[in-house]
């Protein structure tokens, strides 16, 4: 809105704040019928001039009036950011950093601000170009949907600063050109014992051998090692993945059940496709793709395991899908997240290896949504790319199961009555017992193990 003055005159003081480069093309509106250019008013004297409110501003920063007679002047121009729409289920984060800060241009869609969530982070961009003018609150403050962020005024990049970058280089070399006081003034002659200004104090540096003096004792002394202690508070993704972990082991019957499987043919298999299939496509193949498969066809035997439990006080009803989500565990900066591969069971293996890929490219970047992130009927954990040789991944509540895959490690292997070495991988599922029973876990898991061991089966599937 504009500003509201009552009757006052402008000083001559004011009036030459006007700059040069103003154009006539440019108008100050000046009550409700009248308009006068700012070369007009550059030229009209100070007792002629008599403003009458409202006097409305649409451009006042290019003419430097940004203050009329002690009141301040608001443009139309002025807007305010406020922190977006994150998720239905999510109404508030903590403001991590600014990435401009006041006096900053930044163009439309430019990020400003970033905000963090318990499960992922929104970056705040500039709805319209202009320059930021004022920030709202600080950072590490907990801000709610809708809350002001940032005051920004629309426009273009200020003309001034650029102008003041160019003639700033101008300024040294004008220094150079002035002939020095000194060259004026006469020269006294020089005398062979007159000592230098810089001989006159000889001893000004002496306190510093008395200060390494009294740093030798302390020198001498042994050393006990760091005892420090330092107090990180928690981020707000880090709480939340504490929160649902502790909630899934209170509320699942989690038992794990293991078996190995050899690698061989699915290292052979991917070893004669993966070129042809990156050169083709640009998708590297690997072994995500061919063990979601697995599970999808494993599923079909056994759909408990895409189940889950619904309903008040622990649930009290099970829910069968004939869609697989699969959510694949991806390791961040910040915590683990599980962003979820939509409608496995109708892709085939390049197009889950480019989706998963895509994830975790997204995961690494922090670009991930809540979409992204939201549903999954199922999860595949991928430890072996730290070295892990085994262990027992958490239920990712309301899910039923979660598959665990490890390290390949070269192993002694009895194949048709011959001891061979063969790469070999544990394979860990860990499944809530309230609905699947030991039998269909195992039976799960053996299909799973049958279809990497012999590709060729998922074919049949």
């Amino acid at each position: 809105m504009a500003s509201r003055l009552p009757f006052h005159r402008l000083s001559a003081l004011q009036l030459r704040t006007v700059p040069r480069t103003a154009q006539s093309s440019r108008m100050l509106c000046i009550g409700a019928r009248r308009s006068i250019t700012s070369n007009a008013l550059r030229k009209l004297r100070p007792d002629a001039v008599l403003l009458q409110a409202p006097i409305h501003c649409s451009d006042v920063s290019q003419y430097g009036l940004t203050r009329l007679g002690g009141y301040q002047v608001r443009t139309y121009a002025d807007t305010i950011v406020k922190v977006p729409q994150m998720a239905e289920s999510i109404t508030e984060g903590t403001l991590k950093q600014f990435s401009k800060q006041v006096g900053d241009y930044v163009e439309r869609d430019e990020e400003i601000a970033t905000i963090e969530t318990d499960k992922i982070d929104v970056s705040v961009n500039a709805p319209e170009s202009g320059t930021i003018k004022e920030l709202l609150v600080n950072e590490e403050d907990t801000v709610t949907v809708g809350q002001d962020l940032v005051k920004l005024e629309l426009g273009g990049a200020p003309e001034q600063k650029t102008e003041a970058a160019t003639e700033k280089p101008k300024e040294p070399a004008d220094v150079e050109r002035r002939p020095s006081p000194e060259a004026h003034e006469p020269k006294t002659p020089e005398t062979p014992n007159a000592p230098s200004p810089s001989e006159e104090k000889p001893t000004a540096p002496k306190p510093q051998p008395k200060a390494a003096k009294a740093e030798t004792p302390s020198e001498t002394k042994p050393s006990l090692g760091n005892r420090e202690e330092r107090r990180v508070k928690m981020n707000r993704m880090r709480l939340r993945i504490a929160e649902r972990l502790k909630q899934s082991q209170n509320t699942a019957a989690s038992l794990t059940t293991f078996n190995e499987v050899d690698m061989s043919s699915l290292m052979e298999f991917r070893k004669l496709y993966k070129d042809e299939v990156l050169k083709k496509t640009g998708v590297k193949l690997g072994f995500m793709s061919a063990f979601s498969r697995a599970c999808v066809l494993a599923m079909k035997d056994v759909p408990a395991v895409n189940a889950s439990i619904e309903g008040p006080n622990g649930g009290d009803t099970i829910v069968y899908r004939d869609y697989v989500d699969i959510s694949v565990a991806v390791a961040t900066e910040k915590g683990l997240v599980t962003p979820v591969v939509r409608n496995t069971e109708t892709m085939d293996l390049i197009d889950i290896e480019k989706a998963i890929a895509d994830l975790g490219k997204k995961a690494r970047d922090n670009k991930l949504t809540i979409e992204d992130m939201a549903g999954g009927t199922f999860t595949i954990s991928n430890g072996g790319v730290f070295g892990s040789l085994m262990g027992t991944p958490i239920i990712n509540l309301p899910q039923t199961a979660v598959l665990g895959l490890h390290a390949i490690k070269d192993r002694p292997a009895v194949v048709n009555g011959k001891v061979e070495v063969r790469p070999m991988m544990y394979l860990a599922l860990t499944y809530d017992h309230r609905l699947l029973d030991g039998r269909e876990a195992v039976t799960f898991l053996v299909k799973v193990k049958e279809y990497i061991e012999d590709p060729r089966r998922m074919l049949l599937g």
